[in-house]
């Protein structure tokens, strides 16, 4: 789940200078779930940019922003979208990505939102970074917490030298990643994994931007009426 946040009104004013009419997009999974692109937070921006005088078009609220195909739909089928002289995206920097692609060129596409990170979800209104991203996963060899993510220095080979009480010196509410890796570990039966030296991580493997093209797609099957 990607985590953002809403950017300055101000910011967004000054982004929409000259502009009198917009198009807004929201994205009902992870916008919706962090209160930044939902259905009242889509009602909450019409009301602020009408009231600075620009003219709301209309609004789309797709199951996932990021899903191309979703807002191709959208713009060949919603009139008030190509008429907008912007578009004003409530979701994260993949969706503000995948309509700038999906709109005319001409059509300036504005995020309304600042991308923060990659979460696992304790329960709705509780997100915690658990996945850089990086390209080159160690979790079978540190009982599924990424030293990568949850160390501040992304030391691949235990502790540095300042833990005090199995407490991280550079965040010292937090205990040290590899505290709770060596004690889950020990959990398993498996500190034998730590005596393996880890090698630098190789950057080449997260060089972006990145992609995945799959040659045969697999499809759902289709359900056949009775």
């Amino acid at each position: 789940m990607i985590i953002t946040k809403n950017k300055d009104i101000n910011h967004i004013l000054e982004s929409l200078k000259g502009k009198k009419t917009v198009y807004l997009f929201g994205c009902n999974s992870c916008a919706e779930q962090c209160q930044t692109g939902g259905e009242k937070e889509l009602t909450e921006m019409t009301r602020i940019l009408e009231e600075n005088g620009i003219k709301v078009l209309g609004t789309s609220l797709p199951a996932e922003t990021c899903y191309r195909q979703l807002i191709l739909k959208d713009y060949r089928n919603i009139p008030a979208l190509k008429e907008a002289e912007a578009i004003l995206v409530l979701a994260c920097g993949a969706g503000v990505r995948t309509i700038a692609d999906v709109a005319e060129e001409t059509q300036p596409v504005f995020p309304a939102l600042d991308s923060l990170f990659l979460a696992t979800v304790e329960r709705y209104g509780r997100f915690f970074e658990g996945c850089s991203l990086c390209g080159e996963c160690v979790l079978s060899e540190t009982g599924g917490i990424c030293p990568h993510t949850e160390c501040p220095k992304g030391l691949l080979n235990g502790p540095c030298g300042g833990v005090a009480d199995g407490m991280c010196e550079v965040d010292t509410e937090r205990e040290c990643a590899w505290v709770r890796i060596y004690r889950r570990l020990k959990a398993q039966n498996r500190l034998h994994v730590l005596k393996k030296m880890t090698p630098p991580k190789d950057h080449s493997v997260g060089i972006r931007p990145r992609k995945v093209l799959l040659r045969n797609p697999a499809r759902p099957a289709e359900k056949k009426c009775k």
